[in-house]
């Protein structure tokens, strides 16, 4: 009989996990609120549409608070990963119980070295992208670089059993770039309304630091939990109304770190009286099922009429819910609860019977296919929307009082 899953997790494996996201949250909120500060003193604010780019009225918020996201997550990574280095005494002096897993996190040293310079690109990117947007094509090409070097140089490389019969690597690593590209783009997508980009993330990172945990994948879900503590310090002045936005800065941060961490994950638990089967390293499809069904439909939206589809627009799930009659915020919390439940059937895989994997998958086709229906039918009934393409705003919805779609504390803006 398969184990309680709370039963194979050890107090003191908990504890270092709760420590670590403390830490990024106590790294994250002080430094989100310094971004905020700097950033309102420097005009690093909320940026206007650039061409061919529908977007509601920008506010006067600063978009710097992927600085605390990227704070949160790396500098106590950076700084374990040299006193593991460097004074291995003093860390098994003061966290004893860590002192069997020095030898595995010396070993990960290189390559973490390596994630974090990528996220460092990534960031820097975004942040340059923040203050002057650049042309989709130069930012997909920058995007590559980091996926191809954690997927060669570190060896992070999904369905590598495919390379016997592929004749060598590339297949793998083609769809493991691949892999990246659409989970970052899809994070940047759901950075279209307070709070939830960063809400949906913290879910997702929580329910994947857990099967991290279950396989003993130490070095993951070390990774996860500075994430999770990292977004949720950052989430203190995002959530709706926000006083400040991630930006590319940190969209791109926190897209990259889930993409390289579910591609490190081991989905199979190695007790096999505990695993499911093959279906489990699904688990990622399933948990960011609400973020890839976004990034999917505008994708197909956008083309559908001719626009590309690294233009941003005002066609997002969020977007959407909203005009059926939800507020802004409600939309958030809608989207996050849809993510919780999908996010937990794909929790379930790793345990479950091939007929219960079965229902599940049926679980989470079904949810989608409710929201498309939702989202999309009966689409005539909708208030019209109509926008400057020049300028690419949209303004108020005809037949509707924007006023009732504006949260507490928010400025009255157009609406999507």
């Amino acid at each position: 009989m398969a184990r309680p899953l709370w039963l194979l997790l050890s107090s003191v494996v908990i504890t270092v996990v709760a420590l670590l996201a403390i830490i990024a949250l106590a790294i994250s909120f002080p430094a989100t609120v310094a971004a905020r500060v700097v950033g309102l003193r420097v005009r690093a604010l909320d940026t206007q549409a650039i061409s061919g780019q529908i977007k509601a009225q920008s506010r006067p918020i600063p978009n710097t608070g992927g600085v605390g996201i990227f704070a949160g997550l790396a500098l106590p990574l950076v700084l374990g990963l040299l006193a593991v280095r460097f004074a291995p005494g003093a860390v098994e002096q003061f966290v004893p119980s860590v002192a069997p897993h020095l030898p595995g996190i010396a070993e990960q040293t290189p390559l973490a070295a390596l994630f974090v310079g990528c996220v460092a690109m990534l960031h820097i990117l975004g942040l340059i992208d923040d203050r002057k947007p650049l042309g989709p094509g130069l930012k997909l090409v920058v995007m590559i670089v980091p996926a191809v070097l954690v997927a060669t140089l570190g060896q992070t490389r999904l369905l590598t059993f495919l390379d016997a019969h592929a004749g060598g690597p590339w297949l793998s690593i083609l769809l493991t770039v691949l892999w990246f590209l659409v989970v970052t783009n899809a994070l940047n997508f759901m950075d279209n309304m307070d709070g939830l980009c960063g809400g949906v993330a913290a879910i997702a990172s929580a329910l994947f630091l857990v099967a991290a945990l279950l396989n003993g994948q130490w070095f993951v879900a070390a990774c996860l939990a500075l994430l999770s503590g990292a977004l949720a310090g950052f989430l203190v002045l995002n959530f709706p109304p926000a006083r400040i936005f991630m930006g590319d800065g940190g969209s791109l941060v926190v897209g990259f770190t889930l993409a390289f961490l579910t591609a490190r994950t081991t989905y199979i638990s190695p007790d096999a009286a505990a695993s499911g089967g093959w279906y489990a390293t699904l688990m990622p499809l399933v948990v960011l099922a609400i973020p890839l069904y976004d990034f999917a439909a505008v994708v197909l939206v956008r083309l559908r009429h001719g626009r590309s589809p690294m233009v941003g627009d005002l066609n997002h799930l969020s977007h959407r819910l909203v005009r059926r009659g939800l507020s802004r915020r409600g939309a958030v919390v809608v989207i996050y609860a849809f993510t919780a439940v999908t996010g937990l059937s794909g929790l379930l895989l790793a345990q479950a019977s091939p007929t219960q994997a079965a229902l599940i998958g049926v679980q989470v086709l079904c949810m989608l296919g409710a929201v498309a229906i939702f989202e999309f039918a009966a689409s005539s009934n909708l208030p019209a929307i109509s926008f400057d393409p020049k300028a690419g705003l949209a303004p108020r919805l005809k037949g509707q009082n924007a006023e009732s779609r504006i949260e507490p504390g928010e400025k009255q803006v157009p609406l999507p």
